[in-house]
């Protein structure tokens, strides 16, 4: 490791912990689970021979189904308690597990369904698959709906992402709005729990619309307001580091958005085609009154094309999200470990955080080092530590074990530790601070490789 020194700052990782209120909130969801099993068992009497047996559990599977549909479309609605108390990138693992149960209750709840049918009417698979689609009351919607959840979930899978771009990705994804709201009419059609019964069906209603509501303010008025009061541009266009460039937008009373240091927003750059796709980048620099910025790295269409802005296009943000901020701070020491772009987030803590402020920085050689003259030139200033940790003369990489972790910084214990970079790295750093004896709850990340 070298050191620029002055006077004197996807899975989830397991175990990071996080003062927050994600406990009540699984709680709350487990309960609606319960509620609406509850609501089958309310409503079945004896359930009698194959058939019924196959039938019953497919309305289980078609009940939860609907629940877990209503869950994954909250989790998207960017509900500020959540996105900021609990993280965004809790609340996004939350919402890509929602959508495996989903897909997995849908699942069961299509072949048990035609199956216990077919069972009771003695007929083929084919033939009754035929007839439901054809002769029930909304199942043509609700068949559509069902392809598109399908697409949506082998879209959502890791080993297609990693071979589809993120744009392809985000518009697809976006197509699980419509597969709700196609879904949703046969289960009050057909749904034996809730024909003639006013109070289930009241309750089914809420549910659904308090969830619309969510996604109709946080997701749409919201960001209208706050793109109509704020008045966003680009100022200008900066390259830090090979592939890597700074984006400074300026906008009007930014003091109210009550962003900080380590969170991001979602961006839309109306201007090179970029308009059509929302892309979440971090501030990499504490907010002004009148400018943000953003520092990205060229992976994908929508920030390579970035760089290609022009002073004076028109900004669209939502946010700001994420709880990577100086809150979740219990000591006066801290140390920050970025990789890659992964800096851009602690660049700002760096200059924010109180106390003592180390930042050690992963990359492959200096000139991959962004925003390094400003590193440099806040650990002068606040009389903190900048440690690079480069690749060697032959490649080699690094050692960023629990043992050179305590070697390099003494009573790391007692700090705490601020990561962010790929997941890989990440994780390892994570299995090393807890071989170096730090607790868990000093540990603080935020990933979005999900």
């Amino acid at each position: 490791m070298t050191t620029v020194e002055t006077r004197r700052a996807a899975p989830p990782l397991p175990g990071t912990a996080r003062r927050s209120p994600a406990g009540p909130v699984l709680a709350l969801l487990w309960a609606g689970a319960a509620a609406v099993v509850a609501l089958w068992w309310a409503d079945t009497g004896s359930v009698v021979g194959a058939a019924g047996w196959l039938t019953d559990a497919g309305r289980i599977a078609g009940l939860l189904c609907g629940y877990a549909c209503a869950v994954l479309v909250g989790l998207m609605a960017r509900v500020p308690l959540l996105e900021r108390r609990i993280g965004s990138d809790r609340v996004a693992r939350w919402h890509a597990m929602a959508g495996r149960y989903t897909i997995c209750l849908l699942v069961a709840h299509v072949v048990l369904i035609l199956a216990g049918y077919a069972a009771q009417d003695r007929a083929s698979l084919w033939h009754e698959t035929v007839t439901v689609v054809l002769d029930y009351p909304e199942m043509l919607k609700a068949t559509a709906g069902t392809v598109i959840l399908f697409a949506v979930g082998i879209t959502s899978a890791r080993a297609v992402r990693r071979r589809t771009s993120y744009e392809f990705w985000y518009y697809v994804h976006l197509l699980t709005y419509a597969a709700v709201f196609l879904s949703f009419g046969h289960q009050l059609a057909i749904g034996n729990d809730f024909n003639g019964k006013p109070v289930a069906t009241a309750a089914w209603y809420a549910l659904y619309l308090g969830v619309a509501t969510l996604v109709l303010w946080y997701r749409i008025l919201a960001p209208v307001r706050l793109n109509l009061r704020h008045q966003l541009r680009v100022e200008s266009v900066h390259r830090e580091a090979p592939g890597v460039y700074s984006v400074v937008v300026r906008g009007q009373h930014l003091e109210e958005m009550d962003a900080r240091s380590g969170q991001f927003f979602r961006w839309r750059f109306l201007g090179e085609g970029l308009g059509w796709t929302s892309t979440p980048y971090s501030l990499s620099a504490p907010p002004r009154p009148d400018l943000l910025r953003v520092t990205v790295k060229a992976l994908g269409g929508h920030s390579t094309a970035v760089a290609l802005l022009k002073p004076g296009t028109r900004v669209w943000a939502e946010g700001p999200y994420g709880s990577l901020t100086a809150d979740r701070a219990t000591s006066h020491r801290s140390l920050l470990i970025a990789a890659g772009v992964g800096v851009t987030p602690l660049r700002a803590l760096f200059e924010t955080l109180p106390g003592e402020v180390t930042l050690l920085y992963r990359a492959r050689s200096s000139e991959d080092l962004a925003l390094g003259g400003e590193l440099e030139a806040i650990a002068r200033w606040r009389g903190a530590r900048v440690l690079y940790a480069l690749n060697g003369p032959g490649g080699e990489r690094p050692d960023i074990s629990a043992e050179s972790l305590r070697a390099n910084f003494p009573g790391l214990a007692g700090h705490d530790v601020y990561i962010c970079g790929p997941h890989g790295f990440a994780q390892n750093v994570y299995e090393a601070l807890r071989g170096a004896g730090v607790p868990d709850r000093r540990i603080h990340h935020e990933s979005f490789e999900l």
